[in-house]
């Protein structure tokens, strides 16, 4: 069995629990290039790192922001400590557009829950 990085490793079902994410989505996220795990056991299991942890903490954060897969390859390999070109201009600009992505999303989504509270209240209020 071999590590990239770290020397702590665990299982899909620790990282799961850790993350709180289905067996199938972390799956699902190696599968798609996203998160491959570190290394395997000679069984074939997957095994992960803290840094695969923090890395799917990273893609955690990503999708309620609706960013494509594509786009969380992309801001994970600008954000990657190995990143070589991490202070391009080209690697910041495309940071650049990509926050400016998750600040508009935000924004869409505080509104959504603004007017969520507001039927919460109204409901409430006629009880």
């Amino acid at each position: 069995m071999t590590a990239k990085t770290s020397s702590t490793t665990m299982h899909i079902g620790e990282l799961a629990e850790r993350t709180g994410l289905s067996l199938r989505t972390i799956r699902h996220y190696d599968e798609v290039g996203l998160l491959p795990a570190t290394a395997r056991t000679d069984g074939g299991f997957r095994v992960y790192s803290e840094d695969d942890f923090e890395r799917l903490m990273v893609i955690k954060q990503m999708k309620p922001l609706g960013f494509s897969l594509e786009e969380m390859a992309e801001i994970l390999a600008i954000l990657s400590p190995e990143e070589e070109t991490r202070a391009s201009a080209k690697a910041q600009a495309k940071l650049s557009g990509f926050l400016e992505k998750a600040v508009i999303q935000r924004a869409k989504m505080a509104r959504n829950l603004a007017q969520a509270d507001e039927l919460i209240e109204r409901l409430s209020a006629t009880g």
